[in-house]
């Protein structure tokens, strides 16, 4: 999990107080069933220990809650965890909701793994820390362990990991509990994490975050996520981060929305002549779209850091989920014509993400044919007519995007025949006034030009 605070952990001295001196392996199991996205998909956040309120947790708009952190010691007993009654009051708001609740174990703890690494290399330590925690799963009523150890090293410590993560399987996912795990993005250390490890979790929570330039942006980390699976993890246990907090300082989400509203549909601001870059609203809800055909949830860092109502990154991956993606009824279909009647066009009639929207001669295929949709998208070759990189600036080209209910993707018919995207107040555009085969579709100052008016499907 990212640094500085928000990967640390807090914790009291001591041995957490367990209920036997010898512990058993027996497990109750969780009296609420997890809640259900479309196709299993998955919506988790991390809730830290030291901040974050549980009573504003929108549980409706999550499946699975990781509480964060509690720490091993080297010989596999377990620190004290912080503000155990917060986390029984998570698990009851939570299973209230039908929502589950894992014990992120770990964490950044500024870097220093030496307790997992000393733990791990034993298999008597290895078994009493496979104790300890299904005994802490036990006390809390919880419905699963996600193991963070930030990072295990190829070789000696990845086998070592494996091993133990063997044995956690083995004792909780008999027994109807979850094993997932926190693992890092890409380079060095997903070495660390062996294949086998695929087959002993229910799904790796990929912390596509505190990387890429700028910070988490789209394709570094659908990149990511693919390298993951390039190693043979199965999509349905690909778990795509993403960050509520900004790189290369670390201001939350809700923060810089207060700051300035229009920061939530962006990716980047400035803050004290600093650029700060992270994932607003239409990113989120991109890598959402991706994540629904292509991996099997999204996970955030961290819960406390969002904001509420409409500019909400949970509501977004929510709201995405739900929408699907699907064209919505009652669309008109046909061809858009404009300026020299010509057609709307796809660019090589690829479905590609970032296809070039165009002018051409009209000719009844497919990347002419447009669903004008009720939600105001205009859809062809199952994508979307959108502004790239949600731009507002005039100029700013039109490509073919997956759709993602963003203000990128809106265009309202005015009287006068233009096509107006209101999230920039400019007017669908065939540049330089030109009607040649390949002229580029971009937005501009609505005057209602030639180059501006277009004709629907009746």
């Amino acid at each position: 999990m990212p640094s500085p605070r928000s990967r640390r952990t807090r914790f009291a001295a001591g041995l957490l107080a367990l209920a036997t001196a010898v512990a058993t392996l027996t497990l109750t199991r969780a009296p609420a069933e997890a809640a259900v996205l479309p196709n299993n998909f998955k919506s988790v956040g991390y809730l830290p220990s030291w901040t974050g309120n549980v009573n504003t947790v929108q549980y409706g708009k999550l499946t699975h809650v990781n509480y964060a952190f509690v720490l091993p010691n080297s010989d596999g007993s377990l620190r004290a965890v912080e503000n155990p009654g917060k986390l029984s009051t998570l698990v009851s708001l939570a299973h209230a909701n039908n929502v589950k609740v894992s014990i992120a174990i770990g964490g950044w703890n500024d870097g220093d793994d030496s307790a997992f690494e000393a733990l791990a290399a034993n298999s008597g330590t290895r078994s009493a820390f496979v104790t300890n925690v299904v005994n802490f799963v036990n006390q809390y009523n919880l419905d699963g362990v996600d193991m963070d150890w930030e990072y295990p090293d190829p070789g000696a410590s990845a086998t070592n990991y494996s091993l133990l993560m063997q044995q956690l399987s083995s004792a909780l996912r008999s027994r109807g509990k979850l094993l997932t795990a926190a693992v890092v993005a890409e380079g060095y250390y997903t070495s660390g994490v062996p294949t086998a490890v695929f087959g002993y979790v229910d799904w790796l929570n990929i912390m596509a975050y505190d990387g890429g330039s700028p910070h988490a942006n789209y394709d570094w980390s659908i990149n990511a996520v693919n390298g993951w699976k390039a190693r043979g993890l199965p999509a349905s246990k690909a778990v795509l981060g993403v960050p509520f907090y900004s790189r290369p300082g670390y201001y939350t989400y809700s923060a810089l929305v207060g700051m300035d509203p229009a920061n939530a549909n962006r990716d980047c601001t400035t803050v004290g002549g600093v650029q700060q870059c992270y994932n607003g609203v239409p990113t989120v809800k991109r890598k959402t779209q991706w994540a629904l055909a292509n991996a099997g949830g999204m996970m955030n860092w961290e819960l406390s850091q969002d904001t509420t109502g409409s500019t909400s990154l949970v509501s977004a991956i929510y709201d995405t989920v739900l929408g699907g993606g699907t064209p919505p009824p009652g669309g008109r279909t046909g061809p858009i014509t404009g300026i020299g009647g010509k057609c709307v066009d796809v660019a090589a009639a690829s479905s590609a993400n970032g296809t070039a929207v165009q002018l051409y001669d009209c000719n009844g295929t497919a990347a002419q044919t447009w669903t004008v949709g009720g939600d105001g998208t205009l859809r062809a070759l199952g994508k979307c007519a959108d502004v790239t990189s949600a731009g507002t600036a005039n100029g700013t080209k039109i490509q073919l995007w997956d759709c993602n209910g963003t203000g990128a993707q809106v265009w309202q018919a005015q009287a006068n025949g233009t096509l107006r995207n209101p999230a920039s107040n400019r007017c669908l555009d065939a540049t330089d006034n030109s009607s040649a085969n390949g002229t580029r579709l971009q937005i501009w100052d609505c005057f209602g030009g030639a180059n501006q008016v277009w004709r629907l499907p009746a």
